[in-house]
């Protein structure tokens, strides 16, 4: 008897009563490989003693103090890190709980800027299709997973969606990833004209697409031109890496791989490791000053922004992932996973792809591998996946929608940064194994 409302009511979980390392431990000494990091979220495992102590220490001082009243040191600590490693022109933080929380936040804040600067007309959002930005109503309506959306489609904000950057459905034989690029670029600039050039707000974007694509980054130049097309209309262009920022496609954010910066970026999940809920959006001077030049606020808050245990798990998370090393490990690790699943499933005729990026790797499952054939989403293949994985051993992200939100099975890979090479390799086989065993089953 349970009094939790689970995600899925009726089933029985384990439960998970130790973390080390790469692995998490049930009530029966069984032992899981970690190999999604929960949501891409575990980036340092389990158990790290230096976070802990960094917890702890915090505990000592002071657990909490609400944000109308006080500052604290360790919360202008990490903002001050998080800028000194951002992109250029993301000079300040605004510290949430979460993922959805940043993003809402995100959007207020974008919206707030042009009321500031005299542009109130200014209410229109684009995302893309087959996206994800969290579960509270305005991140779910930027996002564009329509299984996710499909019952709460009546109570969301209107937002407008146009193409993911999505090569392995969406590129035309023959097109060259910079035309391919162009074209996608072009949708995007199409949209905002049709919507009025001075009414769009914002273009969000994950730089890799997480749970609904599962690890698809971009081609070519796609973000480059997508900043001069957001810059041409004054659009702000929200970036997403709650999923795939902070370390965990090689660099801290994933947007550096682009050559860009955004006028606001969101984290979570590995910011804070797993041991604190944690978020974050950083912005741009401009919008900084827009807010204390004009209405001297931002009309937004939650209880335990800036929290300060939370502020202390993600600094200490912070300093270790950002360090050279750590970073080397995730893209080396990365690049013996990719080879790994290439050598074991590249040609499974069920696994139709494997992409991603570091320690964020995506492995697309179909019926047919030459005509790119979904499986019949009734099989519930990807539900299947992790059932076989969690019976070998492995913890990964499997989920349906890859190829509209609603159809299509993919599985997620995001384990831990401090991983070692034969751990990999097991990840590998317990994932190659529930796969054959979901498709045949």
């Amino acid at each position: 008897m349970t009094r939790i409302l689970h995600r899925s009511i009726g089933g029985s979980l384990p439960q998970a009563v130790a973390g080390q390392g790469v692995f998490i431990t049930d009530e029966d000494g069984r032992s899981y490989i970690d190999g999604s990091g929960g949501a891409a979220v575990s980036c340092l495992g389990h158990g790290h003693p230096e976070v802990m102590a960094a917890m702890q220490a915090q505990m000592d001082r002071i657990a909490y103090a609400h944000t109308s009243f006080f500052t604290t040191d360790v919360a202008e600590e990490l903002a001050e890190r998080l800028v000194a490693l951002a992109p250029e022109g993301l000079d300040y933080v605004y510290l949430v709980s979460g993922g959805s929380e940043a993003v809402e936040a995100a959007m207020k804040m974008a919206r707030q800027y042009f009321v500031e600067i005299g542009q109130p007309q200014r209410r229109h959002f684009i995302a893309r299709r087959q996206s994800y930005h969290g579960n509270t109503l305005g991140a779910l309506a930027a996002g564009g997973n329509a299984w996710r959306r499909a019952q709460f489609q009546p109570i969301l904000p209107e937002t407008h969606h146009v193409s993911p950057c999505y090569a392995y459905r969406d590129q035309k034989a023959g097109e060259a990833p910079e035309a391919y690029a162009a074209r996608l670029a072009d949708e995007l600039e199409a949209k905002i004209i049709e919507l009025g050039a001075d009414e769009v707000i914002a273009f969000i974007a994950e730089p890799v697409v997480g749970a609904t694509l599962g690890a698809v980054g971009p081609v070519a130049d796609y973000f480059a031109r997508i900043r001069r097309i957001c810059d041409k209309y004054g659009v702000l262009l929200i970036l997403d890496e709650v999923m795939c920022g902070m370390g965990r496609t090689g660099t801290v954010f994933a947007c550096e791989q682009e050559g860009i910066s955004p006028d606001l970026v969101t984290i979570a999940k590995g910011l804070g490791g797993g041991y604190q809920p944690i978020g974050a959006v950083l912005l741009s001077e401009k919008i900084y000053r827009a807010f204390a030049e004009g209405s001297g606020l931002f009309q937004h808050g939650h209880t335990y922004i800036c929290h300060p245990m939370a502020a202390a798990a993600a600094l200490k998370v912070v300093e270790l992932i950002s360090q050279p090393e750590m970073l080397a490990n995730v893209r080396l690790m990365g690049e013996r996973l990719q080879a790994g699943l290439d050598a074991r499933l590249g040609q499974h005729p069920h696994v139709g792809d494997i992409r991603g990026r570091g320690l964020f790797r995506g492995i697309e499952i179909v019926a047919d591998k030459e005509t790119k054939t979904p499986f019949d989403p009734a099989l519930k293949i990807h539900a299947r996946i992790k059932k076989e994985a969690m019976a070998r051993g492995l913890l990964c992200y499997p989920m349906g929608g890859t190829i509209d939100g609603r159809l299509g099975d993919h599985v997620l890979l995001a384990p831990p940064y401090i991983i070692a090479p034969e751990e990999i390799d097991q990840l590998v086989e317990r994932i190659a194994g529930a796969i054959d065993a979901a498709v045949k089953g």
